[in-house]
């Protein structure tokens, strides 16, 4: 059954007020969605976060009362907003099918591959990590996470202890427990990160050599390697903390971080790590060094 799709644009402040009109005039379903790109990295406690400019997108059926329906929402929307909304029929599809076509296999590095369950790499001696995308933020797409597969993959891993603090979905973690860490720990305030990295961890078959904890559960622990994917203000807050941890010689990698901020961040650990040049990717910075 084909849909009837009502996209528009609005300022976060007004975003929860339109999603809650358009489910009173019938929506089937309404979606938020980044307007720009803006990346959502990180969420405070108890925050839902929202982009500067929101795209809302609501689905109807296409029978004709719907269509009238639709049609009296969006002469009403131009007058609200001061442009008319995009109106689009939408054939049914076998949307899984769709998504497979948008998340390909993707190799970091020389040997480590993240690919959706089901489909190998590229390279059948390759490093896999069987991941689909979900609520936890983290399929490799984004360049603060594809930095840190990238520098996993050059690193020698076997034997050693990895923290992932701020693990989202979990692939930092599985990553370095594939590529040969003898134990690593996840650590995430968000409980659908924790049960995303759980059930990632199983699927890949390595939740036997992973410790996944909340913070307010977590005890610091000594690691070879400390890596926080997360955002600049809550890393410089963290420095004494996730350097502390390390042993002598560990390694420490920080992403999520602006290239506006390396100086700050890097200042914040400067005295106990000694740093190695960024790694720069769109916009953004991977911050290592060994302590």
């Amino acid at each position: 059954m084909p849909w009837l799709q009502l996209a528009f644009d609005v300022p976060r402040d007004q975003a929860d007020d339109f999603e809650h009109y358009l489910e009173l005039a019938g929506a089937l379903s309404v979606t938020l969605g980044d307007a720009g790109d803006e990346p959502q990295l990180e969420p405070g406690p108890g925050e839902t976060p929202l982009w500067s400019v929101v795209t809302i997108t609501a689905l109807f059926e296409s029978d004709p009362e719907s269509a009238a329906r639709v049609e009296r929402l969006a002469l009403d929307l131009t007058a609200r907003l001061g442009e008319r909304p995009c109106i689009q029929r939408i054939e049914d599809q076998v949307w899984e099918r769709v998504w497979l076509e948008t998340f390909k296999p993707t190799r970091f590095g020389r040997r480590l591959w993240v690919c959706p369950h089901g489909q190998p790499p590229g390279d059948p001696e390759g490093v896999v990590v069987a991941l689909d995308p979900g609520l936890a933020f983290g399929t490799g797409h984004h360049a603060t996470t594809a930095l840190c597969l990238e520098w996993l993959d050059g690193a020698d891993l076997a034997g050693k202890t990895v923290l992932d603090f701020g693990c989202g979905s979990g692939i930092l973690a599985i990553a370095a427990l594939k590529l040969g860490a003898a134990r690593a720990i996840a650590v995430d305030h968000d409980p659908q990160a924790l049960t995303a990295t759980h059930d990632n961890a199983l699927a890949n078959g390595v939740l036997d050599r992973l410790e996944i904890f909340a913070p307010e559960s977590f005890t610091d622990p000594s690691v070879d390697v400390v890596l926080a994917n997360i955002l600049a203000g809550p890393l410089i807050a963290l420095a004494p903390r996730l350097s502390a941890m390390l042993v002598p010689g560990g390694d420490l990698v920080l992403s999520g971080v602006l290239t506006g901020q390396v100086e700050s961040v890097s200042a914040a650990y400067a005295e106990r790590v000694r740093l190695a040049a960024p790694r720069i990717r769109d916009d953004w910075a991977l911050i290592s060094g060994r302590r």
